[in-house]
């Protein structure tokens, strides 16, 4: 038998499931894609480049420690902090066309992106605590 988490282990029936967050899986979807896109917005700009001064691994470093960040920003996006770290990420994301101008547009199409989810996520996440409500009187008012 396979090994049961702990939320499987405390399930109890009649229990209800909860609901995870829309706002939080767009949020994190897109961040783990912005990752892709800074290593290998990092690759080319060391690929188009050629020798940078002080070295390539520094550069290819900096890029990768970014793409981390990013990563790592998928843990706390449930928090209303969170949230605003990814606003900076994105405006960080937008400020690489400084060293390549293609990422311009590109911060800007996530950027998009990131604003469609908060705001999209937002809304159903609001929907389907309306429902949940409204199943839940419902369920109080008709007892089988």
């Amino acid at each position: 038998m396979a090994k049961l988490n702990k939320k499987q282990l405390e399930w109890r029936p009649g229990q209800t499931k909860v609901r995870r967050s829309s706002r939080v899986m767009f949020a994190s979807t897109i961040l783990v894609l912005e990752a892709l896109v800074v290593i290998f917005a990092g690759l080319a700009i060391f690929g188009l480049r050629g020798r940078v001064e002080g070295g390539a691994l520094p550069l290819l470093i900096a890029f990768g420690v970014l793409a981390v960040v990013f990563i790592l920003a998928c843990a706390v996006v449930n928090k209303p902090w969170g949230i605003s770290l990814g606003w900076g990420l994105q405006v960080l994301l937008i400020l690489m066309g400084i060293l390549e101008p293609m990422m311009f547009i590109v911060g800007i199409a996530f950027g998009l992106t990131w604003a469609y989810a908060m705001v999209k996520g937002g809304q159903m996440d609001r929907d389907n605590a309306e429902r949940a409500r409204e199943q839940a009187a419902w369920e109080a008012a008709n007892p089988e």
